[in-house]
């Protein structure tokens, strides 16, 4: 059969195949995509307290300014950021400074480092560097929802560290008079001897207010870590020898409920038949 001009030029029909995805893998995605907030979800930090109630604290009475730092140097008391700092010798600092004066504090020159006792001077870690002690690209793999076809990238850590500088880190570069501020700094202990904090210092200098409508420059912050360390250790052997006084009483109260039902048991055997 001839075919007519119109057939001759008429285009094949492209047919496509769009695969049905099962309902249970629909269902596991979108539980997916609804429960990705929660995992995003921040976590509070502990309350602030004032400067002046942290036993690391050191305050010039002359300026009327407080540096305070609390070590957050536990998972335990570090459980809220979303990266395990201390889980690779990262410190977190949270440094609270009180300004009492009548006068506003500039930090934009502001410098704070870490001496430890062999007299190694730390600046605080940036997001990058925190990313490229922590984070390596490679470790970014899909991985799959087992029993689907469905893959996902987990959250890169660096987006983690972005987020938890975005919430937590120390960012005020002016304290207004009478108010504080406070935030935490990370440092790379990696390197220092154990333990990491005995004779070690958080040095703060180059802050800056207002005296006689002049700049003028506000004494060097050292504040040392040793009587933080004393008062945790303080805790610890509270709490060690709270838990052995209650296991001794639960021990002797075992052991005198058991007499008990033995003299029960005995008392019943003896009775005149």
């Amino acid at each position: 059969m001839t075919k007519c001009p119109a057939q001759l030029s008429r285009k094949p029909r492209v047919y496509t195949y769009m695969p049905q995805v099962p309902q249970k893998w629909f269902a596991a995605a979108l539980s997916l995509a609804m429960a990705a907030p929660a995992f995003a979800a921040k976590k509070e930090a502990p309350p602030v307290q004032a400067a002046t109630a942290y036993v690391s604290h050191e305050t010039h009475e002359k300026e009327h300014v407080t540096v305070a730092a609390e070590p957050f140097d536990t998972r335990e008391k570090g459980n809220f950021f979303r990266v395990d700092y201390s889980g690779h010798s990262i410190l977190p600092i949270r440094l609270i400074i009180a300004n009492d004066s009548d006068s506003p504090l500039d930090l934009n020159q502001v410098r704070i480092q870490l001496i430890a006792s062999d007299g190694t001077k730390l600046p605080a870690a940036t997001p990058e560097e925190l990313n490229r002690r922590l984070f390596r690209f490679n470790d970014i793999k899909q991985k799959r929802i087992p029993g689907t076809p469905i893959t996902y990238r987990p959250t890169p850590v660096d987006k983690k560290i972005l987020d938890d500088d975005k919430d937590f880190s120390f960012t005020q570069t002016t304290i207004p008079a009478h108010s504080s501020a406070n935030g935490f700094l990370f440092y790379d202990i990696r390197d220092l001897d154990d333990p990491p904090l005995r004779g070690t210092e958080l040095y703060v200098k180059m802050m800056h207010t207002k005296q006689d409508g002049k700049d003028a420059e506000l004494f060097a912050f050292s504040v040392n870590f040793d009587k933080y360390l004393d008062q945790e250790k303080t805790k610890r052997d509270a709490a060690k020898a709270a838990a052995a006084k209650a296991a001794e009483a639960k021990d002797s109260k075992d052991s005198k409920d058991k007499d008990d039902k033995d003299f029960k048991v005995d008392t019943t055997n003896s009775k005149p038949q």
